[in-house]
Parts: C-alpha cells; structure tokens; sequence
C-alpha cells in the first residue's frame, strides 16, 4: 500500500530530477503492467529473427528480469534528457547522429542518476539503489514507456508528445515502493512514414528494426574490415549513427525546446565533417576530437571504412 509520505516523497524525488536536468520524468511499479510482458514476447520474437546481428548482449535474460538488477526492487524512476538543438549541418558535411554531438550521454546520465540515488539515500537511509543507462541489460525503453515518459514508434524509439524522440534515457532502480504513473499509450496511429524513409529497408514492419540492415548499426557496431554493399550504397552521407527515421516523424517536425544543456551541445566541427580532413586524422587525432565522446566506439580503422564508403571508396579496412 502507497503511504502518504511515499506520494511525496514521489513528488520530491521528480522535482529533484528535474532540477538536475532531466524532462520528462516518471515512475513505475515493478513487476509492471501486463503490456511489459508483451515488451518481453516482442524481444524475444526479435532475438529469434536474428535481428539483433552481432549484438549478442540483447540476449542477456537481466532485460527480461528486473529484479536480477537488483534485488528487492520495487519502483523504476525512468528520465529522459533531451538532446534536441537547433542546429544545422553545413551543406556537403558529412552525417553524424544528434545523440554524439555533445558529451558521452552514458556519463552525463550515469553521473546524474547517482547524484539522484545519494540525494534519496539521504532521506531514506535504508534504500537501496541502481543506476542504469542503455548500457545496462534494461529494457529501457519499454520501462520508460511503463513510466509515462512517452510510447515506442513505429521506428523503435521513444517518442514524448512535448520532445518528440529526441530523447537520451535513463533509470534509477530502487527498493522503495512509490506511486506509478499512467503507462503512455501509442499515438502513431496510422502514421508510417519511417518505413519508407529507411534507405535500407530496415523497420521491416512497424515496431520491428532489423540490425542487419541498419545504417546505425553498421557504422558504429560492424566490425568487418568492409561494409555490406547494400549498406555502403545508400548511407546518404551516415558515417556515425543515422537519424533519417528520426528527422522523419511528425513529432519532431513541430517547434520543439530547443536543450540548452552544455552536455549536448555539438562540437562545432560536428558541424562541418568534410571527407578530406575526416581521412586524414591520425589515430592521436581522431582520439583528441573523440574525448568523451559516445561515439568513440566507432575505431580510428572504422571511422575511416565509414567515410571511405560514404564517399564511394568503400575498400576493406583492417585495424593496423
């Protein structure tokens, strides 16, 4: 049963979340609703399918498990950080995904989470607590679905009806028991227009992305000396990420708050990615720009194998 104190302590809790910079917030209850297990049945139907390809980590049975995060768990505080900025890419740059221009996400939304766990710590002493950001085996976005932040589209990402899906997730588990908030519900509706809009093919159906097709995920997590020619053909200029799905959909087409948060901010030359300078970084350089950087999991070898196809040059790369 949710005590009086617990309700606001909900409410202290969000406000402090907010303060620190997160929008949306919201709360919910573990073990969940009935649709996180139909969120469950989808993940596993996607595993069989094959459409995670080489990321065998989506298999970990903690996404489907909860409690194996921590023990005892009873309420998920699920926040977004919004990374919309009004900025544009110079005519002729090359591509990058929104999510890498600023600060590595991971540890912006990692550290603030754990400010947020010592804050509740403070108030009650015997609570117990995790950080998780999407490198954790969460299902994350399905959480914060159950939390009220927003619903899973068409194309595989949280959309809020305020920020559109420009949104950077995270959780802060906990063994308080706190009020819910109303699960989002989907307001796609007949709107498809992320499907055609992949160059290739990948959300095979709404609410399906397959891996082995993406532009995301071959440019940042293929580890092949070459990219799939279907692949290399249409990367429209991609050589980290792909926001096309993204840039597409109806919610983030409308006049959307602008972050002023400096984690996410881009780098200017972010901004201005030419071929020419991009190839000819050395290693040390590429590691100077990359600091703290999301997407310095993408290697200096694939970087280079990135934008060598991106320019249609796209000959094998290997790490030296």
């Amino acid at each position: 049963m949710i005590t009086g104190a617990a309700r606001a302590l909900a409410v202290e809790l969000k406000r402090e979340a907010e303060r620190i910079g997160f929008d949306p917030v919201g709360l919910a209850a573990v073990p969940g609703s009935p649709r996180l297990t139909l969120r469950h049945a989808a993940l596993e139907r996607w595993l069989a399918a094959g459409h995670q390809a080489g990321m065998g980590w989506m298999a970990d049975p903690r996404r489907r498990a909860v409690e194996a995060l921590l023990p005892g768990v009873r309420s998920v505080l699920a926040v977004g950080l919004n990374y919309h900025v009004e900025r544009q890419v110079a005519p002729g740059s090359l591509r990058v995904a929104r999510y890498g221009w600023g600060r590595d996400y991971h540890r912006v939304i990692d550290q603030r989470l754990r400010q947020l766990g010592r804050w509740l710590t403070d108030r009650e002493p015997e609570v117990r607590w995790r950080a998780c950001v999407d490198s954790a085996p969460l299902l994350d976005k399905a959480w914060a679905e159950e939390a009220g932040l927003g619903w899973i589209g068409k194309h595989g990402n949280l959309i809020n009806p305020r920020r559109g899906s420009w949104l950077l997730l995270g959780h802060l588990l906990t063994t308080l028991e706190l009020p819910a908030d109303q699960p989002s519900r989907s307001l796609c509706g007949s709107c498809s227009r992320c499907l055609p809009a992949c160059p290739t093919g990948a959300i095979r159906e709404p609410f399906v992305v397959d891996s082995r097709r993406c532009i995301a995920f071959h440019t940042i997590e293929n580890r092949d000396p070459q990219l799939p020619a279907a692949i290399a053909e249409r990367l429209q200029g991609w050589v980290a990420g792909c926001d096309i799905c993204q840039e597409v959909c109806p919610w983030n087409g409308r006049s959307l708050i602008s972050s002023e948060d400096p984690a996410v901010q881009p780098r200017a030359w972010w901004l201005e990615l030419l071929a020419e300078q991009a190839l000819g970084w050395s290693d040390a350089e590429w590691n100077a720009k990359l600091q703290a950087s999301a997407l310095r999991r993408i290697k200096p070898w694939m970087w280079r194998r990135n934008i060598q196809a991106a320019i249609g040059q796209g000959g094998p790369w290997r790490d030296p």
